[in-house]
């Protein structure tokens, strides 16, 4: 089988990517393959056309395939709430939280990801026209095997972008590295606080998968449970996958990074997070109706979660 993830250097979706490494989807019976297909809309586009099985990515990307969520569940998460972080570069010294700080910058975020950025700054009181904030993909991000999240911090560092929006890797990336500022992290608080629903790290599958292998999607959720528990147990066990998997310097740094989000790493999806996910779908404009908890989320499966 296989399950997509659209960046692998990642914090985000790291539950996935240490259940395959760490042998928890095997310990379930599936022989799992891991494979990176960015954008997460083409992941999603992959899953629905039947070239991959499950997709660790953004909750709402589903819609970006699955219109009106015919045809794909959420089985579990992976994490809690909306995992990107906005980072500008040290030298416009902007203070953390001071949204107007990006009027006039070029922010760079990846297809699909940069909704939940240009939700957030319009819930703020950013005009993003008025105030000439130009959201785009990162130069040379659009390749496979390319980590989002350390391009960005790259494209920082040389100043070809003013800023960016991506995951805990590439923000750890370029504080560490002197050219990066985190301004807002919606987890940890940052208004607009409404924003952590907007998205989460999640496990997706299509519901044919689920009707006709309720066992294997039984068996990939008990996976993810068993990796995340592992994680909360033994933290270390992240630099075991990133040696494995990443360059020598992000495989140091994951273990922090994965650290400061343990109390993320649970498979919970509750129906708040639903409504709020929703609405911000329908705010942006892929989203026309008002699905009900169960027709976004296999909730044969919520037993597993605990």
């Amino acid at each position: 089988m296989k399950i997509a993830v659209p960046d692998l250097i990642s914090n985000s979706y790291f539950p996935a990517i240490a259940a395959v490494e760490l042998g928890y989807f095997k310990e379930q019976g599936l022989d799992m393959e891991l494979e990176h297909i960015f954008p997460v809309d083409k992941a999603c586009e992959a899953m629905r056309d039947g070239e991959i099985d499950f997709v660790a990515g953004s909750a709402h990307s589903s819609l970006s395939a699955f219109p009106e969520w015919r045809g794909a569940k959420l089985i579990c998460a992976l994490s809690q709430g909306m995992y990107w972080l906005l980072v500008l570069h040290v030298d416009l010294d902007a203070e953390r939280g001071d949204l107007d700080a990006v009027k006039g910058l070029r922010i760079g975020a990846a297809p699909f990801v940069e909704l939940g950025l240009k939700r957030l700054l319009t819930e703020a009181g950013i005009d993003l026209e008025k105030d000439d904030v130009n959201i785009a993909p990162v130069p040379g991000a659009i390749q496979p095997g390319v980590s989002f999240g350390i391009t960005a911090a790259k494209a920082l560092a040389e100043k070809k972008i003013d800023g960016f929006w991506a995951n805990g890797m590439g923000a750890e990336t370029a504080v560490r590295n002197g050219v990066g500022k985190v301004i807002l992290d919606v987890r940890r608080g940052d208004e607009p606080t409404v924003a952590f629903n907007y998205t989460m790290p999640s496990l997706l599958t299509t519901e044919a998968l689920i009707d006709r292998e309720p066992e294997t999607a039984a068996a990939a959720v008990h996976a993810i449970v068993n990796t995340q528990a592992a994680l909360r147990a033994d933290v270390s066990r992240a630099t075991e996958v990133g040696k494995s998997l990443f360059p020598p310097g992000d495989a140091a740094m994951i273990a922090e990074v994965v650290a400061r989000d343990l109390p993320y790493y649970t498979p919970d999806i509750s129906p708040e997070f639903v409504t709020g996910m929703n609405q911000f779908a329908r705010d942006m404009g892929f989203l026309k109706g008002d699905p009900d908890y169960e027709d976004v989320v296999a909730t044969q499966f919520t037993k597993l979660w605990r």
